[in-house]
């Protein structure tokens, strides 16, 4: 018999967790120090209390930006080591440029090392313990899977996938036509008759239903799933998992009828936000373009040098409600790089040019675009804008792609954030998946979040 889980922390509440106790470990760390060595720079106290909530706004800021809270790589202790160091040098460093907000420089500059060293060991010990017990199997949510062969295949391996924590213990195939075959020697398969057996013997904490619409399910396992809702044991369908999860929309699952599935964010036609939204792209495009102007002799050697040729060019795109435009970019591959009509950029493309690709690296060839959004042909915050000749190919392989249409292209956006670089038709699907996300959760928190990813990608110079 399998190990009986504790409990299960949910995404939000993983989060939540880290967030918390970073905050209570390093103020408690901080204390604890003070008292001991005489640390009088930071004080805790009534008469201080601004600085504390300063430094908590900086350790937040700074560990969102460097992906402190992105639970997939808070797994990894290499990866923790990496953030934790970046996120406690950015703190300690603006804390100390905001004098105006926070304590002037103590006269023993050794105080400053014992800050650094407080905050980034007490975040280190604090997530060593995270990883070695909050992310231990004893948490995981153990997850049942009643669906036909395809569905249950997707979900065993894309959601383990995305949270390491949610763990598919097993399935009920309710198409006997196909038998299902998988990598996982592990992955157990029951019969309808063990469902409550099963979910008794191997602690399930959750039934996730994905048979297809079409065929739904046989009337003796409808009427067990029935029995467990009366228990009020957890029976979700398997859409709302997957978004949950993954944090995009499964289009190959969703019938014709979509608009039942993913009803769009009410911020789509909040004129209020729209205005502070548009408000808000101008700003951003004036800075953007004033930045631009100020590297320009920079880049302008750098392409003397690395592109030799047309510092720009302009290329038609496919904008809101599937208006063409013309956007501008900073070139970054060699001539005639089309000679033989349109195609995807590759990763390590041979067409690109060595300085090119730090401008893509750096993602410093957008820089002409704040251009477009001062035009308002873009948004800051968007779907990317994708070249005619590719919507017309992709809108007939995969549902619901003209959907995208429906907001302005952006020059960041959810799924430039979180998915992979797009050379083919599945990375195209999964990043359709992320922008119908972002259509439907549209708000000021979606897109302060990837603001915040989009500093990450510069900063890690992930841009491609």
């Amino acid at each position: 018999m399998s190990q009986k889980p504790l409990f299960h922390f949910e995404i939000s509440e993983r989060k939540v967790l880290l967030r918390l106790f970073d905050m209570v470990t390093v103020l408690l760390t901080l204390s604890i120090v003070g008292i001991i060595f005489e640390f009088d720079y930071f004080r805790i106290d009534t008469n201080n209390w601004s600085w504390t909530l300063v430094f908590l706004i900086y350790l937040n800021l700074f560990g969102n930006i460097f992906e402190l809270y992105d639970l997939q790589k808070a797994d990894r202790f290499d990866s923790v080591v990496k953030n934790v160091l970046l996120t406690t040098s950015l703190t300690v460093l603006f804390y100390m440029l905001t004098p105006f907000f926070t304590p002037s420089l103590p006269e023993n500059r050794l105080q400053i090392l014992f800050f650094f060293l407080s905050v980034a060991g007490a975040l280190l010990v604090w997530r060593s313990l995270y990883i070695s017990l909050i992310s231990s199997p004893r948490f995981y949510k153990r997850v049942l899977v009643v669906g036909d062969s395809f569905d249950i295949k997707l979900i065993a391996e894309s959601l383990q996938k995305s949270d390491p924590n949610y763990f598919v213990v097993g399935y009920i195939n309710t198409d006997q036509k196909i038998r299902t075959e998988f990598e996982r020697a592990d992955l157990l398969r029951f019969e309808v008759e063990e469902l409550q057996e099963a979910i008794k013997e191997h602690h399930i904490n959750e039934v996730v239903v994905a048979s297809a619409y079409q065929k739904g399910l046989m009337l003796t396992l409808y009427n067990q799933l029935s029995e467990l809702l009366k228990k009020g044991f957890p029976i979700r369908d398997y859409t709302h998992v997957y978004e949950e999860v993954t944090r995009r929309i499964p289009v190959q699952n969703v019938d014709k009828d979509f608009y039942r599935y993913f009803p769009f964010s009410r911020s789509n036609q909040n004129k209020f936000y729209m205005l502070v939204f548009r408000v808000f792209d101008i700003l951003v495009s004036i800075i953007g373009i004033l930045f631009g102007i100020l590297i320009s002799p920079f880049i302008l050697i750098g392409n003397l040098l690395g592109n030799r040729g047309k510092l720009f060019y302009t290329q038609e795109r496919v904008g809101k409600n599937g208006e063409v435009f013309k956007i501008v970019k900073l070139r970054t591959m060699t001539k005639d790089a089309e000679a033989s009509g349109p195609q995807y950029a590759q990763k390590n493309d041979y067409r690109i040019t060595k300085f090119g690709r730090f401008l893509r690296r750096s993602r410093l060839d957008e820089i002409p675009q704040f251009y477009n959004v001062l035009k308002g042909d873009m948004s800051m915050i968007g779907p990317r804008p994708e070249r005619p000749v590719f919507v017309k190919e992709l809108s007939k392989l995969i549902p619901f792609y003209e959907t995208r249409h429906i907001i302005k292209p952006g020059l960041t956006g959810w799924a430039q954030v979180m998915a992979n670089y797009g050379d083919c038709h599945d990375d195209s699907l999964e990043k359709l998946q992320y922008d119908l996300y972002y259509i439907k959760h549209r708000g000021i928190f979606l897109d302060l979040s990837i603001l915040l990813k989009t500093l990450s990608t510069v900063l890690f110079f992930r841009g491609q």
